[in-house]
């Protein structure tokens, strides 16, 4: 009888999106290989070593030698190694290009017919969008920042080779083991269960939200469905959840109910984020995101209760 299991390399699998992905996939069967250089220091995958058909490989995606070396062996490809950010990308923009679009060119001129790739990028590729008009996949994309630029430049290569999907995720939240403060939801409630007020500019300014395990699901649901999905991008997000962020402060408040919020013109957002945005091109494929708003809220007080510090982040 046949042992051969789908294989999956995951370039950034210790990550926050890829620590909560990995598990998941092996959970289902799958053998994966994992190539990270553990950025932060992370040691997010420890729980899973024991498995015998994970391969974790500590090194750096732009080493065109390593990845030639693991990629052969492939069958599904999902690149998350990425810089992520757009204050990150605007500080260290040669290693963003490198990282972000150079290494997935690399990928893209690796890889063999019938090696699949699945990619994340993000929906702040939309950038300013038009008040009371939701995004769609074929709305076009404006992004803003560096980090937007490099994302969309990653996502049209990937899709221009075939045999791809690509995912532009809503804003994630929610605990994994590469935890990460920097994002809205995760930071706004850091904040409001740390410090009890928060300080919001461009409060008006709307964005979508999605759960860190309904990314990784997405995934999943993308390798099940493949062939009916392919070539093709899918925006990912809440689709209840088109809010602004003082909506969303609205929404921490249910929870933490001594939360005091002022605004003030003090800052701005470098991607300039402010759009709604259609899910129903996934939708109508049987995805659904399964973590409500309140229920990732309710998770992140509880989990900050052991976090005192902001080394969770990307900057």
């Amino acid at each position: 009888m046949s042992t051969y299991k789908t294989h999956v390399l995951v370039t950034g699998g210790a990550g926050y999106i890829g620590s909560i992905l990995v598990p998941a996939l092996l959970k289902e069967g799958y053998k994966v290989t994992v190539i990270d250089v553990c950025l932060y220091g992370q040691a997010s995958l420890l729980d899973v070593m024991h498995e015998k058909v994970l391969h974790v490989v500590y090194g750096d995606v732009r080493n065109e030698q390593l990845i030639a070396k693991h990629i052969r062996n492939a069958d599904i490809i999902i690149p998350l190694a990425a810089l992520v950010g757009a204050p990150l990308c605007e500080r260290l923009p040669l290693e963003s290009q490198a990282v972000n679009v150079d290494a997935i060119q690399t990928i893209l001129r690796l890889r063999s017919r019938g090696q699949s790739i699945l990619f994340p990028t993000t929906n702040s590729g939309y950038g300013i969008g038009e008040e009371g008009i939701h995004c769609t996949e074929e709305t076009p994309l404006r992004p803003v920042s560096l980090y937007g630029r490099q994302k969309v430049e990653a996502e049209r290569l990937i899709l221009e080779s075939g045999d791809a999907i690509t995912f532009r995720f809503a804003t994630a939240f929610g605990i994994s083991p590469r935890m990460r403060l920097d994002l809205l939801v995760n930071d706004f409630v850091y904040r409001a269960v740390r410090d009890r007020y928060i300080v919001l500019f461009e409060a008006g300014f709307k964005r979508n939200y999605v759960h860190v395990r309904d990314i990784a699901r997405a995934f999943l649901h993308a390798i099940a469905h493949f062939d009916d999905m392919k070539d093709e991008p899918y925006n990912v997000g809440l689709s209840n959840a088109n809010l602004s962020k003082r909506e969303l402060c609205e929404e921490i408040k249910k929870q933490v109910s001594d939360l005091y919020v002022a605004e003030s013109d003090i800052n701005e957002d470098e991607d300039k984020r402010n759009y709604i945005v259609s899910n129903a091109k996934i939708e109508h494929t049987g995805f659904y995101p399964e973590i409500c708003l309140q229920e990732g809220i309710s998770e992140l007080i509880k989990g900050y209760q052991f976090i005192r510090n902001e080394i969770f982040s990307n900057v």
